[in-house]
């Protein structure tokens, strides 16, 4: 088997098991970004992840906290197929010699390289999803916004904004920062997760470290994405699901300033706890699973 093979079957295998472990904290934390800002007086619909989580299990069950989860489950093998592939490629054509171990700036780099080509699949795929996670949260929002649509499904959400939206250009609103997420937040999970290892193995040979530490690095990888490119997701999150016809954003800028101006800096970090909560353990699963897969191998 190829060494491209081996990474698209370990990048598919870890990033499935990311996913099912993350997805319920995802889902809150998309809803929690995009609700409308409460008018004057008026609370807003989710005063916090909990309270998202029981309103979202009493109107919609339990399977709304996976609610837009086909998509990426669809394409994680795609998806883990271009991270893990093209990170490995640059990573042979970083390395001095074959099999040699790569730097933590070396790792950075291909992260960022890896951040970039990804960002194609992730653009169309997390509208898809974010437009299904938030169509409650939007619901009946002050202001025009998405939530009188009603999906139903990801081929729902496609069809729609292929009709409507613009055609394929429609799918890659939000292409910006899925972009300004990807490859800083890519460069700094790669970057510390190797950094970790490192750290732990007490040197660059890191082919001995038991599940323990990967599960630490893993998890902490994760936290380093979110860390450097939250509010991004946030802008993101919020350009993805504006109404088409009448949008409050002309664009990147306009969002960051907007929320900025309404809600301060607090409004670019919401939904931060489910995302923190969700990244340690999705990321340590998924790391764990990729290179417990990608060493047997070989």
């Amino acid at each position: 088997m190829s060494e491209v093979a081996k990474d698209l079957l370990a990048g598919t295998i870890g990033g499935a098991a990311q996913l099912i472990c993350g997805h319920p904290f995802d889902t809150i934390k998309v809803k929690l970004q995009s609700q409308p800002a409460p008018l004057p007086g008026q609370l807003p619909k989710y005063s916090g992840a909990m309270n998202a989580v029981k309103q979202t299990i009493a109107a919609e069950g339990a399977g709304g906290l996976y609610k837009g989860m086909g998509v990426p489950l669809a394409t994680v093998a795609a998806f883990n197929a271009v991270l893990f592939s093209v990170r490995g490629l640059m990573g042979s054509l970083l390395r001095s010699e074959p099999g040699s171990p790569l730097s933590v700036n070396q790792q950075l780099i291909c992260g960022a390289g890896a951040g970039v080509a990804v960002s194609f699949l992730a653009c169309p795929t997390e509208l898809i999803k974010c437009r299904l996670q938030a169509q409650s949260a939007l619901a009946g929002g002050p202001g025009p916004s998405p939530g009188g649509v009603k999906y139903s499904g990801p081929m729902d959400v496609a069809k729609h904004v292929l009709r409507s939206e613009g055609g394929i250009r429609g799918l890659y609103k939000g292409m910006v920062p899925t972009l300004a997420r990807e490859i800083p937040g890519n460069a700094a999970a790669f970057g510390s997760y190797e950094a970790l290892k490192q750290y732990f193995a007490g040197g660059k040979d890191t082919s001995g470290l038991g599940t323990g530490p990967l599960i630490v690095a893993g998890g902490l990888a994760g936290a380093a994405f979110w860390v450097s490119v939250y509010p991004t997701d946030v802008v993101k999150s919020v350009i993805q699901v504006d109404d088409h016809q009448n949008p409050r954003f002309s664009g990147s800028v306009d969002a960051f300033r907007k929320i900025l101006a309404s809600e301060g800096v607090k409004g670019l970090y919401r939904g931060f706890g489910p995302a923190m909560a969700r990244s340690v353990p999705a990321n340590a699963v998924c790391f764990v699973a990729y290179e417990v897969t990608r060493s047997n191998l070989g």
